[in-house]
Order: C-alpha cells, then sequence, then structure tokens
C-alpha cells in the first residue's frame, strides 16, 4: 500500500476484522478506497475482509460484518491492515500472530487500525519506526511493550509496518496513501466527498489541544494541566505546581476554581485514578505496580482512593473489565 505500485491492475487491500473491531475506523479506511474509484473513473483499488474463523465478525457496536472467509496462510495479500478496538489481548489468539508472522515473512506489508498496533507488537512485528494507536490504549501498550516508541500521531508509516490510531485518522491514512500512488488531486477530490475540509498530515495531534479540551484559555492554567498530566507517576505538590503557573497556590487555588470548578488537587487525583482505571483494564500489570505508576505509595492507598471514586476496588473493577465485549472507552 505504502510502496511503489508496478502492476497494472487495481492495488489491492486486505482486512482482518478481530471481535470487537471499531466500524467507525473500519469505515474510514475503506469507504476512501471506493470514492478513489469513482473519482478516477476506473478501478484503481480492490479490497477484501477476512476474520479467522471465516465467519461473521461482530463490531464493536454489534453489527456482524460478513468477510470472504478465514484468513489464507498463503495466496496474493499484498497488503493486510488488521482492524481491532476493544480488548484486543483477548483475541490474539496463538493461530493469528503465527498467521500474521507467516504472511509478513512472505513479504506481505502488514499495517494496523487503533488497537491493532498490540496484535502487531504481540506478532513481533513492530521491530524498528515508531508506531501509534488510540490514545486511550497507549498508556497500557507502553506498559506492555516498553521498548516500542510510541507517538502521539493520527498515523505512521515505517519501512516494516504502519499503525493508524483508529477513528477519522482512518482517512487520514488513506488520504495520504492515495496521494502517494495516484497524486495530490486525486487524494483532494476524495477528501471533499468526506466534506473533509483538508488532508491532515501524519504527524498532527490526536487529541485536541488543551485549551479545546478543557474549554479555556488561560496559559497559566494551561501550562499547569500540562505537567499535571506529564507527571502522574511522580505527582508534582502544590508549591511546584503554583511555581509553573507563575502565582501563589492560593492564586491557583482560585484560578482552578473560577475556570474549572474544581481543586488543584482533585483535578490532579482525578487525572491519575483515571490512568488507574485504563491500565487496570489494559494490561496485566498487578494492583501495587499500578499504584507505582500512578503516584500511590502502596496498592492499599490506591484502593482507598479508587473506592472512594468509583464505588468499587480496583479488583472489583477489573473482574467487571475482564469480561470479552465490556466497552473500555467510547
Amino acid at each position: 500500500m505504502f510502496k511503489p505500485h508496478a502492476g497494472p491492475g487495481p492495488i489491492r487491500i486486505d482486512f482482518l476484522l478481530v471481535p470487537q473491531f471499531s466500524m467507525m475506523a473500519f469505515s474510514a479506511a475503506v469507504e476512501p478506497l471506493r470514492v478513489a474509484n469513482r473519482m478516477a473513473r476506473r478501478q484503481v483499488f480492490d479490497w477484501r475482509a477476512w476474520s479467522m474463523d471465516g465467519e461473521p465478525v461482530k463490531a464493536s457496536n454489534g453489527w456482524p460484518i460478513p468477510v470472504g472467509g478465514a484468513l489464507p496462510a498463503s495466496g496474493d495479500i499484498p497488503t493486510l491492515i488488521v482492524c481491532s478496538s476493544f480488548e484486543p489481548e483477548h483475541y490474539a489468539s496463538k493461530a493469528m500472530l503465527a498467521r500474521l508472522r507467516h504472511l509478513a515473512r512472505r513479504g506481505t506489508e502488514i499495517g494496523a487500525l487503533d488497537t491493532g498496533a498490540w496484535i502487531l507488537a504481540a506478532a513481533g512485528l513492530l521491530s524498528g519506526g515508531k508506531v501509534t494507536m488510540h490514545w486511550e490504549a497507549a498508556p497500557g501498550f507502553a506498559e506492555a511493550f516498553p521498548d516500542i516508541e510510541i507517538s502521539e500521531a493520527l498515523f505512521e508509516v515505517s519501512a516494516k509496518h504502519f499503525t493508524c490510531a483508529g477513528g477519522t485518522a482512518a482517512l487520514d491514512l488513506m488520504l495520504d496513501m492515495i496521494a502517494r500512488q495516484y497524486g495530490q488531486a486525486l487524494a483532494v477530490a476524495v477528501s471533499e466527498q468526506f466534506i473533509h475540509d483538508r488532508l491532515r498530515p501524519r504527524h498532527d495531534r490526536q487529541r485536541m489541544s488543551l485549551p479545546k479540551r478543557l474549554g479555556v484559555a488561560n496559559g497559566k492554567l494551561i501550562r499547569v494541566v500540562a505537567a499535571m498530566e506529564a507527571n502522574l507517576e511522580t505527582p508534582l505538590d502544590a508549591k511546584a505546581l503554583a511555581a509553573l503557573s507563575g502565582v501563589s497556590a492560593r492564586q491557583l487555588e482560585r484560578l482552578f476554581r473560577t475556570e474549572l470548578k474544581d481543586s488543584p488537587a482533585n483535578y490532579y487525583l482525578q487525572l491519575r485514578l483515571q490512568r488507574a482505571r485504563l491500565l487496570l483494564r489494559q494490561t496485566d500489570m498487578s494492583v501495587m505496580e499500578i499504584a507505582m505508576a500512578c503516584g500511590y505509595s502502596s496498592a492499599s492507598c490506591l484502593s482507598r482512593s479508587y473506592r472512594a471514586h468509583f464505588a468499587v476496588t480496583p479488583r472489583e473493577d477489573r473482574r467487571e473489565g475482564e469480561n470479552p465485549g465490556v466497552q473500555k472507552r467510547g
């Protein structure tokens, strides 16, 4: 897909659908191919979808999507994109990982949407180059695969693999590929068909800027919140946060109350607890390890704080999240 296309026929792209995959990401990847054929007035792309057992695959919205059969171990598969979302660790079977490694050895270019990067990492196919995935899955991935460099980009393309954050970023990935293979004009024409007003470069950030996310414009507050988000494992004290903002601790307290209707301490606490919940549900780290990763001195300290905030203990929350199909993010 990202290599020069020398053949006379269309570029073919295959998709492996993993249970609970994101319909949004899959649609955003396939639809640009359809529209590119229409705008080019010829078939420049062809695509197929597979599952591991050949049966329809339920997306995270509950819709079963029919496929062309079981993912073949041989045959002409120039590019394969693994489409995953919730709980990739539950569906990354030994058979799936072995099949992906086999195809990679045969020369298949393999990429991933959303948490598909987790499956590629488990298969040992992400050596060399940065990877990206949905921002909410990144903390758990970093703990599971600490040697793999993660970026916050919409998508990443290296010599060996490509990864995408999912969601609408899949559209940007495909527009980039269309521009490489068939020129900027076709990519722009496809983009405009989707009322997509620009070709977003790969290194655009996934998340809104802090001012937009928080709905505030105060630079002092933004600096403090950014520092909080960057220092969850070793939380900064009130004095350090006030120094970053250039105001006194009392003034910072008033600033948070006015702009965010919260105290700095409670806002910081919620950030740490949300990170703890992500790690509980996305990794097999012990509660003690998660406590240390979120700035707590012990598992019991985390448990007390966690129960007060979420009305369940960390272990109870993890058991609830271990049921396949439980969605961990929107």
